[in-house]
């Protein structure tokens, strides 16, 4: 299969060009636990199956392909087939994907169109407009040499037609003639029916039986024959244009003679692998520290535990350093990075390098292009394409029946430890470079701690550290341009910051969970609606037993809550044994631990068996491992 047209084009237009073909593949499941194994029906071109089969199980081997369990050739009289068949939890997407890109699974070929020309003494690259010219222009003199050729013969054939004629008008004559001359025939026949020399030795070279038995009205026939063609011919070499009608009967000709369908299929695909073809989209969960340091690890290593479990560990950490974030988001999603000097950058998440449990990770200034006294502070992912947004918002300017993108709700909300709100569209943001983008202008003393998505149509609840929250409509914040400072969120005492915000719609339960690891639910409907610049009202119980608020978050029943420590300790656990109360309650214990609670996350819920939510990760991935299939 000849992956897109773009080689095909170039090599068409300039002589030269690549071209990639891969095998033919299709998944088929087998056995009772509906396993899939990838067929192989067709090969590229000059890609020899034996070498195949064996450069795929030596790559297996030495671990640079993962998820085959099984490999075998299974071609018979009836066709190819080729098995590859893979382990249960393998994407066979991205198995195939691999394959094609590590093995001759998928070739490629150069084109070079080069063709002698000029009276074939020139070698030289021809487009296919070109080709096509200089085949034109050599079938036409083909044509003119063949024809002048064929006139040629047909005259002398006529000519000896002519002589033949005459001698069967006087057969007895000529007969008598040749009997009673010694060496002398071919002249006295020249002399007495004015033949040349090429007619009289035509008809000397017939023997008297076959001379006597010509037949005219044959030769005749045969003659009108001959004289017609020659009047074609001359005609033809007259005319180049009829010549041009000739050569179009013989390529239609040749068209119904070897005109079948092309075994290469051609697909209208790109024939370039992206990455993200290569990496499963997966949720994983993140965690960054106040140093700098992030990493990626699955979320299924964090196994769910009853309200009051001890936690896990979920990252290393030197003693001056502490988590700062926790969140969770698909492998294949962009994660924005909002630093202390108002910019931001992005990364896809699985650009994030993935790490150990225990594992300190990648400090950010590996993944980031930051300056000297710049630090990251807030991290966003985020789950729509910003540049994909923006070409669109583009496009429906033009349009009048397209649906106003601005209307439909992409905005940021951007939110500051000293209460400072702003709202942007996502749009103002437009392509972030790798340099990062400036989106809001801060104050020296102060810092973001949030950024999220809103609609346009939510509200807003910003919470402080000592358990004060204010509740105010989104659109009291008017949309604002990058560079812009934003306005009051919310009057805070000193000493009092913001730990955390979110969108609400009205309907929802909001989790607050203190740094001695105290949380509850409460209803969102518990925080009469304010406007912004208020003190708000009584958010959280604060106590010294239940330390001051860490942060707040809208979680629902169907996802699993993350606690994360200053010292690197994690606790998965399920939202529906958190009570729900009202804004005033100090809540229940959800964690205990000798640090302080310093981040929530939320993750969507797995089915998992009882058997494996207690097996470690890293033991999970020994056992699979032992167990696997080998090639």
């Amino acid at each position: 299969i000849i992956m897109g047209r773009a080689g095909i084009r170039q090599a068409y237009a300039t002589g030269r060009g690549k071209i990639v073909v891969r095998a033919r593949t299709e998944f088929e499941e087998y056995g009772r636990d509906h396993r899939t194994r990838i067929i192989v029906t067709e090969l590229p071109y000059q890609v020899n199956k034996r070498q195949l089969i064996r450069n795929i199980a030596d790559q297996v081997k030495e671990k640079r392909l993962d998820g085959i369990s099984d490999l075998r050739d299974e071609s018979d009289r009836s066709g190819m087939r080729m098995v590859i068949e893979l382990k249960r939890d393998a994407n066979p997407q991205v198995v195939l994907n691999r394959l094609f890109l590590q093995t001759q699974l998928q070739a490629s070929f150069s084109i070079i169109m080069l063709a002698l020309v000029n009276n074939q003494t020139q070698p030289k690259i021809l487009s296919l407009r070109q080709i096509l010219d200089e085949y034109l222009t050599f079938q036409m003199d083909v044509i003119t040499r063949r024809t002048r050729y064929d006139l040629r013969k047909a005259r002398e054939r006529a000519h000896l037609l002519e002589g033949l004629l005459i001698a069967q008008d006087h057969i007895d004559e000529v007969i008598r003639i040749i009997r009673s001359s010694y060496d002398d025939a071919k002249q006295n026949l020249m002399a007495r029916f004015d033949l040349d020399e090429i007619q009289a030795q035509a008809i000397l070279d017939m023997r008297l039986r076959a001379l006597q038995g010509l037949d005219r009205e044959k030769l005749q026939a045969e003659y009108d024959e001959i004289a017609a063609k020659i009047r074609y011919y001359e005609g033809l070499l007259a005319d180049p244009a009829l010549i041009r009608g000739v050569l179009k009967d013989e390529l239609l000709e040749i068209r119904e003679k070897y005109g079948s369908d092309r075994v290469t299929e051609i697909q209208e695909v790109d024939n370039e692998i992206d990455v993200e073809d290569l990496i499963e989209n997966e949720m994983c969960v993140y965690t960054a520290t106040r140093l700098g340091y992030i990493k990626r690890l699955q979320a299924a290593q964090y196994r769910a535990q009853r309200r009051g479990g001890r936690g896990v560990s979920g990252m290393a950490t030197r003693e001056e350093d502490l988590v700062s974030s926790v969140f969770a988001t698909m492998t294949h999603n962009y994660i924005l990075f909002f630093t202390n000097r108002g910019r931001v950058f992005r990364l896809k998440g699985y650009q994030i390098p993935l790490a150990g449990r225990n594992a300190r990770g990648t400090n950010m200034v590996n993944l980031l292009q930051l300056n000297e006294d710049e630090k990251v502070t807030a991290i966003l992912p985020v789950e729509i394409d910003i540049d994909d947004y923006v070409a669109n918002q583009n496009a429906a300017d033009d349009v009048e029946e397209t649906e106003d993108l601005t209307e439909s709700g992409h905005y940021l909300f951007f939110v500051t430890k000293l209460g400072t709100v702003k709202r942007v569209n996502v749009d103002s943001i437009g392509k972030i470079r790798r340099s990062g983008l400036r989106v809001i202008s801060l104050r020296e003393d102060d810092e973001l701690i949030s950024v999220f998505h809103t609609d346009g149509d939510r509200s807003i609840i910003l919470a402080s550290q000592s358990g004060r929250g204010i509740h105010f409509d989104e659109r009291e914040v008017r949309v604002m341009g990058r560079n812009a400072g934003g306005v009051r969120g919310i009057d805070l005492p000193e000493g009092d910051c913001v730990v955390g915000a979110v969108a609400v719609s009205g309907d929802e339960l909001l989790l607050s969970v203190t740094q001695k690891g105290y949380g509850k639910r409460t209803k969102v409907g518990d925080y009469p609606m304010k406007h912004r610049a208020g003190m708000g009202v009584i958010s959280h119980d604060v106590t010294e037993k239940t330390g001051p608020v860490a942060g707040i978050r809208v979680i629902s029943e169907e996802e699993d809550l993350l606690l994360i420590t200053s010292d690197g300790q994690i606790i998965r656990m399920g939202v529906e044994d958190i009570r729900i109360t009202g804004r005033a309650s100090q809540g229940v214990i959800l964690m205990r631990s000798q640090s302080e609670v310093i981040d929530i996350a939320a993750v969507q819920r797995e089915e998992e068996d009882d058997a494996e939510e207690e097996l470690p990760a890293e033991e999970a991935a020994e056992t699979a491992e032992e167990t696997g299939d080998d090639v």
